[in-house]
């Protein structure tokens, strides 16, 4: 990937179920084209790693890139691995290499 394009592309035709924190980073995400997006702030973690280990899906996780978000990443990763669920990592680690994003709400903004 050497451009958002391409990530934003990557991202489209990946087929796995990407995982946002809440209803404003699925708005802009589902703006970009972006489907198979599942918000995961609204419920208890054990809740979201039950419902996503039993899809047997690949995941991309895109909690934002503040603090915060990194720690849910970080115990969502590490929660949902322990179940048998594939993360791919390759889309968070991009933005964190490659943007000045903090939050995934503002991707509309850099697209």
């Amino acid at each position: 990937m050497d451009n958002l394009d391409e990530w934003l592309t990557g991202l489209r035709s990946s087929g796995s179920l990407v995982l946002v924190e809440g209803r404003k980073d699925k708005e802009a995400l589902t703006n970009l084209g972006v489907m198979n997006i599942k918000t995961v702030s609204q419920k208890p973690l054990y809740k979201t790693v039950e419902e996503v280990s039993e899809s047997k899906e690949t995941v991309v996780i895109l909690t934002d890139l503040d603090n915060e978000g990194r720690k849910y990443y970080s115990c969502l990763k590490h929660h949902l691995q322990r179940n048998g669920v594939r993360v791919d990592r390759r889309f968070r680690e991009y933005l964190f290499k490659n943007t000045k994003i903090t939050q995934i709400e503002s991707m509309k903004k850099l697209i």
